[in-house]
């Protein structure tokens, strides 16, 4: 069973103010044939694929903190594009923000760490199948839209 996400914790109150984070759809072109990949990230404390994102530090502009979290998520830097759209749940009892913004993969290679177990490049439909939680596939949607490929 996935672990509870460990960048919330219980709060009570309805007003909570929500955990912010953020993150981007990284793709590519394939190396053996062009076509457009994206990575996806398994995480293994909660045994689940994503797109690589995280909580922000405190003052952190969100696009920074984005690319922060895909280069030590995936080891790869990425040349941010356009913004995606905010995607927001609850984790353990309060709400949290997720910005995302497209980001084209230029340098870099995966090692594993202990957040990140497995890096997968796939083309977008096995992309959106892969993804453990549907909030997420909306992504691959919105990506395919701005590169004007859907």
């Amino acid at each position: 069973m996935p672990a509870a996400d460990p960048d919330t914790a219980p709060v009570a109150g309805p007003d909570a103010l929500p955990v912010q984070a953020a993150g981007c759809v990284l793709w590519r072109r394939s190396p053996a044939d062009g076509g457009l990949e994206l990575c996806l990230v398994h995480r293994p404390k909660y045994d689940d694929w994503s797109h690589p994102k995280g909580k922000l530090k405190r003052g952190e502009d969100p696009l920074a903190g984005a690319l922060r979290e895909v280069h030590e998520e995936t080891g790869y830097r990425a040349a941010p594009g356009t913004r995606l759209p905010t995607v927001g749940y609850e984790a353990n009892g309060r709400p949290k923000q997720v910005r995302y913004w497209a980001a084209e993969a230029v340098s870099g290679a995966f090692t594993p760490n202990d957040e990140v177990d497995r890096l997968l490049w796939l083309p977008a439909p096995a992309a959106r199948d892969r993804l453990t939680q549907p909030r997420d596939r909306t992504l691959v949607d919105a990506l395919l839209h701005v590169l004007h490929l859907a």
